[in-house]
């Protein structure tokens, strides 16, 4: 071999080396970025937001549900309806093709919504969402604000996923198209941002809500297997309502897992306020509040697992509020199991007896973490900013 030759294939060798090298670097530091972003990301992201072709796979999201709510298999399958939003005006009664109301509202079956581009919509009239519907906001902003917002009556199997709702306003009782697409009268509606009626297997998922004239989230007259995880909830007197009024004996069977939520900040009271039914509050955190984080009345069932509670600088630093209905007292039970107290924030327990089982199913099921770990866990709360290039 002459010189040249040898120098020719040792500079060869050399480039080779150098492109496997980069290439295992490049690798391992991937893969242990991934790992990384893995531990510091709850069940539910973990499930979905590791894979930069989410986008391809949007239907991913429906197994990755936890909590009362179970799986979301309903909402996919061969004869799922591929439905993008494309005009954000609105009209109650007879909504064009492209609009939000008429894919949520008009269109009958399982239907997947998506966005075209970033939407300001103002809804004139609430938006009653038909069964098997889910909205997903990934990857630009939706917003639904300044007047009417959401609402799911007598509807089941709907996931809310990405939206921002917000300045939601009270509407006077007229006409509008309901979830079955036939127009119907539609009562009074206080300005809350989702409100829950006669519903059942609801996941509400990533949003993130504020400064509504009522409350952010009602659930109410029997609605029951809901979850609602990872939204962020601020700027807002009443925050969540879990069951109708003190009357509503039916909400005894309501059953709603909170997990992952982000309470803050200027959060007031109710996150959540619970009446009758179970709920189990895992893995939330709370930045303070004024009246009380979690309050309840008429036998209500509340486990509260594995959250963070950090009180506010001045004022109450009690976590929880009861409410005597019948002069003489009042039968709850709530029970703190691992939760985390900082800044003088204290729990009071139920005296006697214990926590009830949650009794959720294997597809339920999910492993509740220490709360020292809730930090990381809910830092993604809220509308995630998905990168077109990266995982979301």
């Amino acid at each position: 071999m002459t010189f040249n030759k040898l120098i020719n294939s040792i500079f060869w060798c050399f480039i080779l080396l150098v492109v496997m090298v980069t290439f295992f670097t490049t690798h391992v530091s991937s893969t242990k970025h991934s790992k990384i972003e893995g531990m510091q990301m709850n069940v539910i992201d973990q499930c979905w937001r590791l894979n930069p072709e989410w986008r391809k796979h949007r239907q991913q999201l429906a197994i990755c549900s936890v909590g009362f709510v179970g799986k979301m298999t309903n909402n996919i399958g061969n004869d799922l309806i591929h439905y993008k939003v494309t005009d954000p005006s609105d009209h109650p009664l007879n909504p064009r093709p492209g609009t939000l109301r008429y894919g949520a509202s008009r269109i009958q079956g399982k239907i997947w919504i998506t966005f075209q581009k970033d939407m300001n919509i103002k809804l004139e009239k609430p938006l009653l969402i038909s069964s098997f519907t889910t909205i997903d906001g990934r990857g630009v902003n939706v917003h639904i604000a300044d007047n009417a917002c959401l609402m799911i009556y007598k509807a089941t199997n709907i996931i809310i996923h990405g939206i921002r709702v917000h300045h939601c306003r009270p509407q006077a009782a007229g006409m509008v198209m309901g979830p079955n697409g036939n127009i119907i009268s539609l009562g009074q509606v206080d300005g809350d941002a989702i409100r829950l009626v006669s519903a059942s297997k609801i996941w509400i998922d990533h949003n993130t809500l504020f400064d509504c004239q009522d409350g952010l989230l009602d659930v109410t007259r029997g609605s029951t297997d809901i979850t609602i995880s990872n939204n962020w909830f601020r700027e807002q007197n009443k925050v969540m309502l879990l069951g109708h009024d003190d009357g509503f004996v039916r909400d005894k069977n309501m059953k709603v897992t909170v997990v992952y939520n982000y309470f803050g900040p200027n959060c007031q009271q109710r996150m959540p306020r619970i009446r009758y039914g179970y709920a189990h509050v895992a893995n939330n955190l709370y930045m303070g509040w004024v009246q009380y984080a979690i309050g309840g009345n008429m036998q209500p069932s509340l486990k509260s697992q594995a959250n963070l509670f950090i009180a506010p600088t001045t004022g109450n630093k009690e976590v929880t509020w009861r409410k005597s209905s019948n002069g003489i007292g009042d039968m709850w039970e709530f029970y703190s199991v691992g939760d985390a107290f900082e800044n003088g924030a204290s729990f009071m327990e139920t005296k006697g007896g214990q926590v009830k089982k949650l009794n959720y199913s294997p597809v339920q099921n999910f492993k509740v973490v220490d709360a020292k770990f809730v930090r990381s866990l809910t830092r993604s709360s809220g509308v995630l900013q998905c990168s077109k290039t990266s995982i979301c």
